[in-house]
């Protein structure tokens, strides 16, 4: 069951410390943030979803971490602890609301090879900075959203590597042969993450 893309949860509220060790690989994380670049985001979707991260356990380092693309950074990976406790290395958490949901067919029909591809590209991706220019294309997708462009428009601000943070998870997806129902308005969203029938809510977690 999808979760509401105009409404925070409420319900399922849970720790980090009850959750972790349920968690599984392809789980996303999603956001309802509250700086400028997320508002940008909700505004345009009309939602209150702003940022999605996907997990990967490293079990042999005892370590749950997200792999994400967040503005200005680019392209990276962080503890979902560190969302929880240390989020802008100011001893704050992330500021605002997060979720766990779960692909079903992602969590019953990845089989490691695919993960391993996933992963790969995912790691491929590292290191892949933002700059203006790219933030600009980013923007002009959220804007050809509202504004019909015409297709050589459209073609100007097609994704390279400058990934939004859901065309990022989405990207990595494919790779693992599962797709993200999308709107199609020029820009996958977190949103969509959150309306894709096939996404159920895991938790909704707690503030520390």
């Amino acid at each position: 069951m999808s979760i509401s893309t105009g409404e925070f949860p409420k319900d399922a509220v849970k720790s980090y410390e009850e959750i972790r060790g349920k968690l599984k690989n392809g789980d996303v994380l999603i956001c309802s943030g509250t700086g400028i670049f997320s508002s940008m985001i909700q505004q345009a979707t009309g939602s209150v979803w702003s940022h999605v991260a996907f997990v990967l356990r490293l079990d042999f380092i005892d370590r749950i971490m997200l792999l994400e693309s967040v503005e200005p950074i680019g392209v990276r990976t962080i503890r979902l602890s560190k969302y929880l406790d240390d989020y802008g290395n100011d001893g704050k958490p992330y500021p605002g609301g997060m979720a766990i949901i779960r692909n079903r067919i992602f969590s019953d029909e990845v089989s490691s090879d695919k993960l391993s591809l996933l992963s790969r590209y995912a790691v491929d991706q590292f290191g892949y900075p933002y700059d203006k220019d790219e933030i600009a294309k980013i923007a002009a997708r959220i804007l050809a959203s509202k504004v019909p462009f015409t297709p050589n428009q459209m073609k100007k601000i097609e994704p390279d590597r400058e990934f939004i943070c859901s065309e990022y998870v989405a990207r990595c997806y494919e790779q693992a042969g599962v797709g993200v129902e999308w709107n199609r308005l020029g820009f996958i969203a977190p949103s969509d993450f959150a309306a894709d029938p096939n996404f159920d809510l895991v938790a909704v977690l707690k503030q520390r």
